[in-house]
């Protein structure tokens, strides 16, 4: 499954690649959440080709929704291009996101990025890897020299969870932050030790469920916002090199903190 996994994504990031720099259909999901004709191209590829492959098992992408009428408990999680709004602009930083969950537990995850070629792939148990080279989060035991990325929800102009307050409290503490566009490949990164951390608010089951496997398999440690379990679920994630978690958890309790006072 994972060798079909990373044939779809590679097949999928090669179209996203080829319709990279060209003309773009492009609609409007919410105020500033764009869909492309690549988006739509992207997930229903690999939709063909798990229809064809494994018929009666579930599939929970991000323009298509969960796919009804199957009682599998295998469950195929899929962000057919992370970076939507990148993309658009011609900014050469996406991915495509394919993981799946089995019984309630992801078992394996695979995020293609293919403007850089690099494949990152993790199958639990067994590690993870970037182009079939084994990976480890990175040695990093301070906040102050840690390297964060983090990213900004779709409804900032109109929620009171804007991240704005977080990236100015770690802006102060850390040796620098990033702010990307596709909280896939942020995760990927930290668990290629590239990021130290990545903390972010707003996402969704499939911008997370591969690269949440990744991290883990790579030795880091993945939580919610508070430091406890985490879920793909939530709205919300927290992933580290295990070294610094419990430091970023301090920062981001400071905005609770102050506003109890």
């Amino acid at each position: 499954m994972l060798s079909f996994a990373v044939e779809m994504a590679r097949e999928a990031g090669d179209l996203l690649r080829d319709r990279f720099g060209g003309k773009l259909g492009v609609s409007h999901k919410g105020r500033i959440d764009l869909v492309t004709e690549a988006d739509l191209q992207s997930e229903a590829l690999i939709r063909e080709r798990l229809a064809i492959r494994y018929p009666r098992h579930q599939l929970l992408a991000e323009e298509g929704g969960l796919a009804d009428g199957s009682s599998s408990d295998h469950r195929w999680i899929v962000d057919p291009l992370d970076g939507t709004t990148n993309f658009a602009h011609g900014y050469p930083v996406f991915c495509v996101s394919i993981a799946l969950e089995v019984g309630g537990k992801v078992e394996l995850g695979v995020v293609y990025d293919p403007m850089r070629d690099e494949l990152f792939a993790a199958e639990r148990g067994a590690g993870a890897s970037l182009n079939n080279k084994p990976i480890r989060v990175s040695s990093t035991e301070k906040l102050s020299g840690s390297l964060l990325s983090t990213g900004f929800p779709y409804d900032i102009k109109t929620s009171r969870l804007t991240n704005l307050e977080h990236w100015s409290n770690f802006a102060l503490r850390v040796q620098g932050l990033r702010r990307d566009g596709a909280a896939a490949l942020d995760l990927c990164y930290v668990g290629c030790g590239r990021h130290d951390g990545f903390w972010e608010l707003g996402l969704s089951p499939w911008d997370v469920a591969a690269g949440t496997l990744i991290v883990e398999e790579a030795g880091g440690r993945v939580t919610d916002l508070h430091g406890g379990p985490s879920s793909i679920y939530r709205r919300e994630i927290l992933a580290s090199n295990q070294f610094i978690h419990d430091q970023m958890v301090e920062v981001l309790a400071l905005d609770q903190s102050l506003a109890e006072r």
